[in-house]
């Protein structure tokens, strides 16, 4: 009887060992990142606009993005004891920025800040006008700016690069600065829903000039996805456009695991659990580049192209890369996953078959046109075409390539935008030709595919411009004479402010946009923070006391080519 009891003791233990293992696998919650440590950055349930890892342009997003109800202002919270260690605010990328450092050895990160809490706002808020200027980054010492787990941090907003009010929060690892995936360390988010793998496509890899084909597939009853059997032979590789969701929230989600079977042995797989800054850019070899700049979709690719070193890929057979042999069958197996362990399955049976090509003819060594250069990815590579000239660092090219360049009638045609570079290149336009004053107005800009253009930073030495860009495409000389604009919004001229708590100002630029401003009250520089996104300046009357009536405002805003407008008004405030 004791054995018999001994031995159904050790069933069900054993039982359910492997049940928390199997619950450990499906929602990768790894043992090394604290479970029980940070609390949520907000203090609502959440629900997310963006995931960790999501395929962006030239990056992966490095954080979640935390909806806060359409609306700024919610208190945002430090997730665990720490000390400020970083402030960055800038017009653009992740406008006001706060970073905690905390002693387990992570950094956690909130941007798109509204405002910052009073004792943090004010040592802004001190350095600025100290340094007279809104953009500014700091990093106070240890002992300077002292938080405990779930006090005020600051409030949430939209500022810099945000297309609509939420919080961007990260987890860092503080000594290698690699971000972590927040939802690893316990931070719950609601997620039942599966993934959505909306297309399919097979590449051929033994010809690289072969088109993507697009795999044609139905639901069946017990959700998994089936394509029809596909014929094919040689070196295949496959890619899904595909993404997540999660409860409560319609936005199309990154996935956190993609991964990729042969007859139930795994070829491949990726997971976004880690990255560094430095790798981010890769994504261009992920992604099917080319299709997204002419689709605008992202073809997540299920192998290893040459020359990527992102470090998220695991279980890789020969890279992911498939050889089909004639006259045998394979069941292919894509599976994607969200962090929480919902899936999506795609089978796509294949079956070998070699194509007969009959009265085959030798096909003759393609040469280069006049218009050609073969450019090796090893290689520093660059041309002069009349007053142009163009200068590609090595590994800038992720394999070698024929490059087209040709300059007429005013453009630069560089080889084809579709094409992604890993480092920026050099172009260069000689303006000898032009008076130094015409040249003070010039600028280069880039011809958008549908013909409009944009200003690209353009600097300036001798008679000569030039910009660092990793876009290639078409670009010209523009000139620029126009002065920007600078219009008040809620006040007029001669006008008494005592009951304003602000003053707004819009400013506007049409075509470089606009490079620097300056506002001064009675000859004393004043913060104006500037919100790109509607060219409007905000200044807070608590940030001075006036102790005459009569006050002269001055605002000065200069263009990317430096053309100056002035603003002069007066106003009157007692207090």
């Amino acid at each position: 009887m004791i054995k018999k009891v001994t031995m159904l003791f050790f069933i069900l233990f054993n039982s359910v060992l492997l049940a928390q293992e199997s619950y450990s696998k499906a929602y990768d919650l790894n043992t090394k990142y604290p479970q029980n440590y940070f609390q949520n950055p907000i203090d609502i349930p959440l629900i997310l606009a963006g995931t960790f890892g999501e395929l962006r342009t030239n990056h992966f997003h490095a954080g979640i993005d935390i909806k806060t109800k359409k609306k700024e202002g919610l208190n945002i919270l430090a997730i665990a004891d720490g000390y400020v260690s970083r402030i960055k605010i800038k017009h653009w990328g992740y406008g006001k920025a706060i970073y905690v450092t905390h002693p387990n050895g992570y950094t956690s990160v909130y941007a798109h800040l509204q405002k910052f809490a009073p004792s943090i706002e004010a040592y802004i808020k001190k350095q600025q006008y100290r340094k007279e200027s809104y953009e500014i980054q700091l990093f106070p010492k240890e002992n300077e700016l002292q938080l405990k787990k779930g006090e005020l941090l600051a409030l949430s907003g939209n500022t810099g690069g945000s297309t609509a009010p939420h919080l961007h929060f990260e987890i860092r690892d503080s000594k290698t600065e690699k971000t972590i995936n927040p939802l690893l360390f316990g931070i719950h988010v609601k997620d039942n829903t599966n993934p959505v793998i909306q297309s399919a496509f097979l590449y051929n890899l033994d010809d690289e000039n072969s088109k993507r084909q697009k795999l044609q597939f139905t639901k069946q009853k017990n959700g998994d996805l089936l394509t029809n059997t596909i014929h094919t032979y040689g070196k295949i590789g496959l890619g899904v456009k595909s993404f997540d969701r999660l409860d409560g929230a319609n936005n199309k989600n990154g996935l956190y695991k993609l991964e990729l079977f042969v007859n139930k042995q795994k070829h491949y797989q990726h997971k976004l659990e880690t990255f560094s800054f430095a790798e981010s850019k890769y994504i261009n070899l992920l992604v099917d580049y080319a299709h997204h700049f002419y689709k605008r979709e992202r073809i997540q690719k299920c192998f290893v192209v040459p020359n990527n070193k992102l470090s998220i890929y695991d279980d890789l057979i020969n890279k992911g890369v498939i050889d089909i042999e004639n006259g045998l069958t394979y069941t292919i197996e894509i599976v994607a996953s969200d962090i929480k362990g919902n899936k999506t399955k795609l089978k796509i049976p294949i079956v070998g078959k070699r194509k007969e090509i009959k009265n085959s003819v030798a096909l003759a060594t393609s040469k280069l046109n006049s218009k050609t250069h073969y450019f090796k990815r090893t290689d520093f590579n660059t041309l002069t075409k009349d007053n142009v000239t163009i200068a590609i660092p090595k590994y800038s090219f992720y394999k070698n390539v024929n490059f087209n360049f040709s300059y007429h009638n005013g453009i630069a045609k560089i080889h084809n935008a579709s094409v992604p570079l890993h480092k920026n290149f050099t172009l260069t336009f000689d303006v000898s030709n032009y008076s130094v004053t015409e040249r003070k107005k010039l600028f280069i800009a880039k011809i958008k595919k549908s013909g409009n253009i944009s200003y690209v930073s353009t600097k300036r030495k001798e008679h000569k411009l030039y910009t660092n860009t990793k876009k290639l495409g078409h670009y010209k000389l523009v000139s620029d004479s126009k002065k920007p604009t600078i219009t008040p919004i809620n006040f007029k001229d001669k006008q008494w402010l005592t009951n304003k708590k602000t003053l707004k100002v819009r400013i506007k630029d049409a075509l470089t946009g606009i490079k620097t401003y300056r506002a001064t009250i009675d000859n004393q520089w004043i913060l104006m923070e500037y919100e790109p996104k509607t060219g409007v300046l905000t200044y807070d009357f608590n940030d001075k006391k006036f102790t005459t009536a009569k006050h002269n405002l001055k605002i000065v805003v200069s263009d990317k080519v430096n053309n100056t407008k002035t603003y002069i008004a007066t106003f009157y405030r007692n207090k």
